[in-house]
């Protein structure tokens, strides 16, 4: 499977001669030629690979650093240097770049650098398909306020019924992790759950992506591929910020949801697929249905049951289970031995507003427990921004 490469760099020239080299390779190449484009970008979760000049005219690209370390996962950073910049490189390092190259580029250790990035790419996508299919994400769906009780009993009732669900809520609420906990909950637990993150397909291949295609069906098709939609067949696909997709695809996806079936591009042949299908977004539906940007149909055909996530600022009650669910399944994954919390430290998360909601939590605890050397995690552990709120 390809990458996404997100290539920051103001020089034009050198942008476009660099993002050429990819996409003859076989990389999907993004352009940014500031911190600011590269900043929406990164924030849609377009882009795999981040190949990112230090220089940049709206300030130094060792700035977003801090930035790309928030998403998670974070996607791997190769930084282009001026040649005798080797101090810049090696703090870039230390603050989570994989990799730096230095100017002039050099093709084969430009491509050997992606390449490399890639392969974390790919085994980071394993490793998520491993635990989608173990019963995580059951456990981290948790929450003793009204409305998460109400959210769990809709979930089960949702799998038992195999029915399609429309998830909405912030970005970072948890609309993933629901849509796995319906698949595990449901008569297709053992079965494919295939995630398709729609803002990250390029609209040149969404529909490839989707549907699959014929040999011969464009330039570079040498033979037939099944699409992700065919993969799922027998379990669930789960549509991902669906409301980034186009109006000409919501109608083909419309027709897989009535018919249950499709066509690869460039075939005729009716495919006839048995999926259970969610969706989720984090933009108000509604509103792109009065605007013209969603279809109304398609919105009806998801929500047979329709689930919104809160922000955790709304339920700052849940923070305790949460940390608790975080810090098992931390455990399980390192090895590592943290097993409590101190009440102060506690008290402090609830005092914060969780802007990035619980991926954001889930990220200061996994860190807390990085800094933590004993079984417990106090004030002292977490980033020193939280100290401050602490006073």
């Amino acid at each position: 499977m390809s990458a996404t490469v997100l290539v920051v760099d103001d020089e034009e020239l050198a942008r476009n001669n660099v993002c050429e080299i990819l996409r003859d390779a076989g990389y999907e190449a993004l352009e940014a030629g500031d911190l600011d484009q590269a900043h929406s970008f990164i924030e849609s979760g377009s882009a795999d690979i981040i190949l990112l000049d230090v220089m940049l005219p709206d300030g130094s690209g060792l700035t977003l650093l801090d930035r790309i370390a928030l998403e998670n996962p974070s996607p791997p950073v190769i930084l282009i240097t001026a040649f005798g910049e080797v101090d810049t490189a090696v703090d870039a390092m230390k603050k989570g770049a994989q990799d730096f190259l230095q100017k002039p580029l050099d093709l084969d250790r430009l491509l050997q650098a992606v390449e490399k990035a890639r392969e974390v790419v790919m085994l980071r996508r394993e490793l998520d398909m491993l635990r989608g299919s173990s019963s995580d994400s059951v456990e981290m769906v948790v929450g003793e306020t009204p409305s998460m009780r109400k959210i769990v009993k809709e979930a089960k009732r949702a799998a038992s019924a195999q029915a399609s669900v429309l998830i909405t809520g912030e970005t970072g609420t948890g609309k993933n992790l629901l849509a796995q906990a319906i698949r595990k909950l449901g008569p297709r637990s053992e079965k494919a759950f295939i995630p398709i993150n729609c803002p990250a397909l390029p609209d040149t291949m969404i529909e490839s992506e989707l549907f699959g295609h014929e040999a011969g069906a464009f330039t570079g098709a040498q033979k037939r591929k099944p699409g992700l939609i065919e993969i799922a067949d027998g379990g669930v696909l789960f549509l991902d910020e669906i409301s980034s997709t186009k109006p000409e695809m919501q109608a083909k996806l419309l027709t897989v949801i009535e018919e249950r079936t499709f066509r690869r591009v460039g075939g005729v042949t009716e495919i006839s697929v048995d999926i259970q299908i969610l969706a989720a977004s984090n933009r108000n539906l509604i509103a792109m249905m009065k605007d013209g940007t969603f279809r109304e149909d398609l919105y009806y055909r998801l929500k047979v049951l329709d689930l919104h996530l809160p922000p955790l600022r709304e339920r700052k009650e849940d923070i305790p289970a949460l940390i608790g669910s975080f810090i098992r399944q931390i455990n399980l994954r390192t090895g590592n031995a943290v097993s409590n919390i101190t009440p102060r430290a506690i008290e402090t998360l609830k005092k914060h507003d969780w802007p990035g909601n619980i991926r954001e939590l889930n990220h200061v605890i996994e860190r807390a427990m990085l800094m933590c050397d004993d079984e417990t995690i106090d004030l002292g552990h977490l980033p020193p921004d939280f100290q401050i709120l602490a006073n």
